[in-house]
């Protein structure tokens, strides 16, 4: 199975732990054009890049807008949140507690 085979959901975004270790989790997230409202501020380091779509996301005081094979980098504990989505953006996400 591919992870492109997996459709967006109406509202939000599925979000599919691929990989679980010790202190390392790999998320698959699919988006839909209506990203949910959630402000982030986790207790891990965060690499995401983005497989198919755009996105515009907030970090701290600043917009980026990333776009397929685009990717950024969020310390723990840096407030972050998803603004806008084209539908049926995929992510990879790397999460590392340090």
């Amino acid at each position: 199975m591919s992870i492109f085979d997996k459709s967006a959901p109406n509202v939000g975004e599925i979000h599919d732990i691929l990989c679980r270790l010790e202190s390392v989790d790999i998320a698959h997230i699919v988006s839909s054009s209506m990203p949910p409202d959630t402000l982030y501020c986790q207790d891990k380091d965060e690499f995401v890049i983005v497989l198919e779509g755009e996105a515009l996301l907030q970090v701290e005081e600043r917009e980026i807008c990333l776009k397929k094979g685009e990717y950024v980098f969020i310390k723990a504990f840096t407030k972050h949140q998803v603004l806008k989505c084209k539908n049926s953006t995929h992510w990879l996400a790397v999460y590392v507690k340090s």
